[in-house]
């Protein structure tokens, strides 16, 4: 008890002491993570510490907040299926929301980097209070306090006066100074299907001033949901999963943006879908735009299923297309996707010459599983003389694939046998419903 209370009091020590000192230290390990059940065992702490990282963010999911109602066909209440007539999910109590933030924050592998290292974040939609929501939920306001609570965000914080938890770090000095943007995707998010706005008009304004303003050496900006990857345009229509890719108009706004304020070494850093994978785009700057996905530190897709049958996750994550992820020798798998916990790790070396950057999603043990190598050269402005196209592979979206080639997963069960195409399509079901948990 006395050890846990110790921690406690260095974590909220270290938090005030790195509030103030953005400026004053050199950046060069950071690690990231969603998608967290409080209520679930959360051994990756152990490696996460073991990384060390100097400042580790939260993408969203740090608790899963509202209820999860059992699966019913059948029944009055049918919470799944063709006949589905009541929402799988609803809000919790703020107390009840609390509760579980507690629970979250007092995890003993998460007390000791909160002891060392400095965490920010923002939040996804469970955490936010309510699966797949946007800016209809009503709790909105309650929950933002709460989330900026477990963060230990001080009182006077512009972000306890603003509608959204959006916000931006610096760190290091100039030269060598490491920008970290924190989006807000579900404040002010339009509904899915309305290709509307993800951001709302003020943290657009602020977005803007942000990466038009004084320049830095990376700039890191963290979504909670994907922003390179759509993978709903090839999933569909058996499954969909938020993405800023279902929000086109949004995104190429996003990309536009990036691009008008010729801001160098952007890259993205995203949550939400239970796996992990790499991402890039060639063809919405002049150098190419990555996105590296880390989820979950608990949830994974490939949990739904037992050890035996995690084999059919694999190959369907093989099988559907993407023609945005990259597919390197440092993937442990085939797809390039990783399905169990895991987190993210970004290692800056600033000695060499260029600066190089290598940036991780890791196991549980903390190995990896998939990464890439990037030189801070590739990610500058001066780039954006090369034509859109030249010599650049991941420049076409999922949604302009050849119709037989996008819908290959949706038309994968009809060529199988009928009791192994029913077997399939309830997996993949089955598995959509665990990746919106």
């Amino acid at each position: 008890m006395e050890r846990l209370v110790a921690a406690v009091l260095a974590a909220g020590v270290l938090q005030v002491l790195l509030a103030t000192a953005d400026d004053h230290y050199l950046l060069s390990r950071i690690a990231f993570g969603s998608c967290a059940n409080q209520s679930a065992p959360q051994p990756i702490w152990d490696a996460i510490n073991k990384f060390d990282p100097q400042v580790f963010i939260w993408l969203g999911d740090n608790i899963y907040g509202d209820i999860r109602r059992p699966f019913n066909f059948l029944g009055k209440e049918r919470t799944i299926g063709p006949w589905k007539n009541a929402p799988r999910f609803i809000p919790s109590s703020s107390s009840e929301m609390l509760s579980r933030y507690n629970s979250a924050k007092n995890v003993p592998g998460y007390l000791r980097l909160r002891a060392k290292a400095k965490v920010v974040g923002t939040w996804d939609d469970h955490d936010y209070g309510l699966n797949d929501a946007g800016k209809e939920l009503s709790a909105k306001t309650t929950n933002q306090r709460l989330l900026l609570d477990f963060l230990d965000e001080p009182q006077d914080s512009p972000r306890r006066k603003q509608d959204g938890v959006y916000t931006s770090y610096t760190f290091g000095p100039p030269g060598k100074q490491v920008k970290i943007v924190l989006l807000d995707t579900r404040y002010h998010r339009d509904p899915l299907s309305s290709d509307g706005s993800v951001l709302g008009d003020s943290q657009w304004s602020w977005l803007g001033k942000e990466l038009r303003g004084p320049p830095s050496a990376i700039t890191i900006i963290g979504s909670s949901i994907q922003v390179i990857s759509n993978l709903s345009g090839t999933t569909g229509p058996l499954f969909y999963m938020e993405s800023w890719g279902r929000f086109p108009k949004e995104r190429d706004c996003l990309f536009k943006l990036i691009n008008d304020s010729k801001r160098d070494g952007v890259f993205f850093i995203s949550g939400d879908v239970h796996f992990g994978e790499i991402t890039r785009y060639d063809c919405a700057a002049g150098y190419p735009l990555y996105d590296i996905t880390s989820s979950g530190l608990t949830q994974a897709v490939e949990k739904v299923l037992p050890s035996p049958l995690r084999f059919i996750v694999r190959f369907l994550a093989w099988f559907t297309p993407s023609t945005m992820r990259v597919k390197n020798q440092n993937c442990r798998y085939r797809s390039c996707t990783y399905g169990e916990p895991n987190f993210g790790a970004i290692q800056i070396d600033w000695d060499a010459s260029p600066v190089n950057l290598k940036i991780q999603v890791r196991d549980i043990n903390g190995l990896p599983v998939t990464g890439v190598d990037i030189s801070l050269s590739e990610l500058q402005a001066w780039n954006r003389t090369i034509k859109a196209g030249q010599d650049q592979r991941h420049c076409t979206l999922e949604v302009k694939l050849p119709w037989i080639v996008r819908y290959r997963l949706a038309i994968l069960p009809a060529g199988c046998a009928s009791e192994n195409a029913r077997q399939i399509e309830f997996d993949m079901e089955f598995s959509m419903e665990i990746l919106g948990n």
